[in-house]
């Protein structure tokens, strides 16, 4: 087997972040669900982003996040998501390419619009999303290539991009291509609303061996098994994939493997201003520590240090040098 040139190639939905402050009052009167994830047509998302406040707008999308994490701390990463040849894709691609990360697929004019989250932030730094997905959901099996799935140490997939049936031909692609030319697949399972849709999906991939590193948060963990109780949900999901990682926000995170469980807690830090991307950068974190191939413990602990970066500012990209914060893992 060659050395890969790519540390990690991650694929997922291309989506521009516009994060604004809200009130719980603004939250209220457009009938949202404080820190919840909402899906929303292109009407509604001209309409909110009129009503919203003046916002920042910043590449984002889960896996998108999780690649600039990964070239933020030294690692050579990829990304493969669908946007429009418009505006916000052109804003998309120039501010993931400047963070280092090598954009797989070129923006289309045949598409939709390229998709945005409008992120409301409360002073309680809850942020509470609304995304169109647009051309993120267009992502075609064909803009998989198995050379360059190969060519890459680690494939990270997010589930929110199961969704659709164009991107997730996609992702089982790349997946079968991963695994025939023996690299590692990782997955994370984004968000309840995605599990309670693809529960069986997502539990067939692990019951298949589909799966060597398995991402979650509490909530998640216990959604995809069903059972109420932290540590049985653990156990539950951890002899069926080789490395499972669960991350359990101010309690910090595990991670299990071949038996051992190693935790980690959460970084302190200064003040908590928006938790967008704490999940994305967590997974950055753990996966740059794995293509290098540290222990569990120090894998943790570089994911809590990039999350622990990210939430104390907006969006969802590191702006601090993850490297200098991360000197004493990565030495």
């Amino acid at each position: 087997m060659t050395d890969p040139r790519l540390d990690v190639l991650c694929i997922g939905n291309a989506i521009v972040d516009v994060i604004a402050d809200a009130t719980d009052e603004f939250l209220e009167s457009q009938n949202l669900k404080k820190g919840s994830m909402n899906l929303i047509d292109a009407a509604r998302a001209e309409e909110l982003y009129g009503l919203m406040n003046p916002g920042r707008e910043i590449s984002g999308g889960s896996a998108g996040n999780t690649a600039a994490g990964i070239a933020a701390l030294g690692g050579k990463a990829g990304f493969i998501g669908q946007v429009n040849d418009d505006q916000l894709g052109q804003i998309y691609k120039h501010d993931i390419e400047a963070a280092g990360v090598e954009f797989l697929v070129p923006p289309s004019g045949n598409v939709d619009p390229t998709a945005r989250s409008l992120i409301l932030v409360t002073p309680d730094a809850q942020r509470t999303m609304n995304t169109y997905l647009g051309a993120a959901q267009q992502l075609p099996a064909d803009a998989i290539d198995s050379a360059t799935i190969g060519d890459a140490a680690i494939l990270y997939l997010e589930g929110y991009l199961w969704d659709p049936p164009g991107p997730r031909s996609a992702m089982e692609k790349a997946i079968g291509a991963a695994r025939e030319a023996g690299r590692k697949v990782a997955f994370t399972l984004s968000d309840g609303f995605v599990i309670d849709r693809y529960r069986d999906d997502f539990n067939a991939l692990i019951d298949a061996g589909k799966i060597d590193i398995l991402f979650a948060n509490e909530a998640e963990i216990k959604a995809l098994t069903g059972k109420d109780d932290f540590d049985e949900a653990v156990d539950a999901v951890a002899p069926k994939v080789p490395v499972l990682v669960v991350t359990r926000s101010e309690k910090g995170a595990i991670a299990v493997e071949d038996g051992h469980r190693a935790r980690m807690r959460a970084e302190k830090i200064e003040q908590l201003v928006d938790t967008t991307g704490a999940g994305d950068l967590f997974a950055a974190g753990f996966l740059a520590g794995t293509a290098r191939g540290l222990d569990l413990e120090a894998c943790l602990r570089l994911g809590a240090i990039a999350a622990a970066e990210v939430i104390q500012h907006y969006g969802a990209r590191p702006e601090a040098d993850l490297t200098a914060l991360a000197k004493d893992v990565l030495a």
